[in-house]
């Protein structure tokens, strides 16, 4: 599964994790990507989205 929401274009980022003797290693923040039936205009695709977009309600899901 792609790691970017087709909505917000939201993708992997980087960033450091900090130990206690502050030594300092990289990691990645993965954002929380799902693969959702949405309606987008008058046609029904399969996307993957973000959840923020899917709570912030930005496209309408398809049960």
């Amino acid at each position: 599964m792609a790691n970017r929401c087709e909505i917000c274009n939201k993708e992997l980022s980087f960033g450091c994790n900090v130990s206690h003797s502050h030594k300092k290693t990289n990691r990645t923040f993965k954002p929380n990507i799902q693969k959702a039936k949405v309606e987008i205009g008058s046609t029904v695709k399969k996307i993957n989205i973000c959840t923020k977009c899917l709570k912030a309600g930005k496209v309408k899901k398809i049960v």
